[in-house]
């Protein structure tokens, strides 16, 4: 880690000051909201409808997801190309994409923003990346002549390719998305998945289909013939909260003991920045 995003022994009087002043502390205890204007929803892509559920197979593993508005849409935020969604290449499964091309060279993702792009939308993306390069290894250099690069833009909704996949990727931070759901669509572009669909997650949540909103469901469908590394983390920035994708106020996932929990879009867990440290 190059170095720490706050330094323990600096007061923070306010929210305020913590955002504009730059304050630190060390990463184990990352509790900052980076983002006052956080609404704490679950990151999606709002498309013109929930879109198609459609069978594929993402590098050896069978997934669903939804065809809608010409996109592969997985899990709610993640887009995929047609030749992903066509993969027999297997991998072994953390939270972190081990394909060794799916990975950003020399630890730097190449990124810049869509002509045009408005200032609040640009200021959000420079904070998640800011974090991101203050907790992990992983760097950021603005687009000379690249070949493959991350595209800023301003979509319908928050949502991102899954790793480097070749060329030119879009990344959206779009109205409602906050700083922290910007930093959950940096986790998918450097090739993190959704800590809620790993095939062990069964030991410690209990997914409510029931109360998940009709064409949404395979969001939460187990990731098959995936393995996972370490155990659930309910406080990583890729997590699910306990009411994502409801239709009708009441739980879509809850611990295995029936009790709720929150999504965190704070900041990087303890254990996010080691699974990044495994690949970066």
């Amino acid at each position: 880690m190059k170095k720490q995003f706050f330094k323990s022994s600096l007061l923070c009087l306010s929210i305020t000051s913590l955002l504009f002043l730059g304050c630190e502390k060390a990463p184990s205890s990352i509790q900052q909201d980076l983002s006052q204007d956080c609404n704490c929803e679950t990151e999606a892509y709002h498309g013109s409808s929930a879109g198609t559920p459609t069978k594929g197979n993402l590098y050896g593993r069978d997934i669903t997801y939804s065809k809608v508005d010409g996109l592969n849409v997985w899990e709610g935020d993640i887009l995929l190309t047609d030749e992903q969604v066509q993969s027999l290449e297997s991998q072994d499964r953390g939270t972190i994409s081990t394909i060794a091309s799916h990975v950003w060279p020399n630890k730097t993702v190449v990124w810049k923003f869509k002509t045009g792009l408005d200032q609040a939308t640009k200021d959000k993306w420079n904070a998640a990346k800011a974090h991101w390069e203050a907790q992990t290894n992983v760097e950021f250099k603005v687009r000379t002549n690249e070949a493959d690069y991350v595209q800023v833009i301003k979509g319908s909704g928050c949502y991102s390719y899954i790793g480097r996949i070749g060329g030119r990727q879009d990344l959206s931070i779009g109205s409602g998305c906050s700083t922290g759901n910007a930093i959950h669509e940096i986790g998918h572009a450097i090739g993190m998945y959704h800590e809620h669909t790993r095939t062990d997650r069964d030991n410690d949540v209990t997914v409510l289909f029931q109360n998940i909103t009709a064409g949404y469901e395979h969001n939460f469908y187990v990731c098959s013939n995936c393995t996972a590394n370490g155990t659930l983390d309910f406080g990583s920035i890729m997590m699910y909260g306990s009411y994502s994708f409801s239709k009708n106020g009441q739980p879509t996932i809850t611990k295995i003991d029936g009790s709720t929990f929150n999504v965190q879009r704070n900041g990087l867990s303890a254990n996010d920045i080691g699974i990044v440290a495994t690949k970066y």
